[in-house]
């Protein structure tokens, strides 16, 4: 879990640079989630950006 916490925090950086305000936990839920299902970290980044954007629109 340790790990995958930390890919995960690495991977918010650029997203959290250009996007709109919101809850990192939000995106952080849905990386994971993506990442646990076999996802690749550049699926799982897309897959949280769309979580997003929907959450937030």
């Amino acid at each position: 879990m340790t790990e995958l916490l930390h890919e995960t925090e690495e991977r918010h950086g650029p997203y959290e640079a250009s996007a709109p305000e919101h809850h990192w936990w939000d995106w952080y839920a849905a990386y994971m989630v993506a990442r646990e299902n076999g996802r690749t970290p550049d699926e799982a980044s897309d897959d949280a950006a769309r979580h997003m954007e929907a959450l937030l629109n």
